[in-house]
């Protein structure tokens, strides 16, 4: 809060470093593990990934939900999907992503998540207008590439259960 003269020459010092900065050094995986098996990560999850550099993503729409914004169809290329992205080796990984749900669906997905030892960081919404109200649950969790897997294809199996995921009530 201030003015806008106050607040704009505060900000400069941050907006002069964009381009400047070297970003950090991802942080290491013990030397010695197998590279990611991204066809069993596939098999696991359900669906086929996209490799980059050292990850592999697996994005996951939402087709199940008519979702429209002033008249344009919102879908998976939109945002409306969930995604994992694994990264490390098969016994170290690291799995990151967000989830696309229904409100009903959030106490199934973040207990899915928990109990197979994955931590939820943030939940929350983009539109505020939208129906039926999408929530997004970002999540993080370490361990063996197929245990995260399957965590995550816990969460999935959780998507769709309800009767607005599958067309009535919209």
């Amino acid at each position: 809060m201030g003015k806008t003269a106050d607040l704009a020459h505060r900000a400069k010092p941050a907006l002069d470093l964009i381009g400047h900065v070297a970003p950090a050094a991802p942080k290491s995986f013990p030397a010695g593990g197998t590279a990611l098996d991204s066809a069993k990560l596939a098999k696991i999850v359900g669906h086929e990934g996209e490799q980059s550099g050292a990850v592999y993503k697996i994005t996951v729409g939402r087709d199940d939900l008519a979702m429209k914004e002033h008249g344009a169809t919102i879908n998976a290329r939109m945002g409306l999907n969930t995604w994992a992205a694994f990264v490390g080796t098969q016994e170290d990984a690291v799995v990151a992503g967000d989830i696309a749900m229904l409100e009903n669906e959030v106490p199934p997905v973040s207990k899915a998540l928990r109990k197979n030892g994955i931590d939820v960081v943030a939940i929350h919404h983009h539109m505020t207008e939208e129906r039926p109200v999408v929530i997004f649950l970002h999540y993080w969790g370490r361990g063996s590439a197929e245990k995260l897997a399957a965590a995550f294809k816990s969460a999935l199996d959780e998507l769709g259960k309800g009767a607005l995921a599958h067309g009535t009530g919209l």
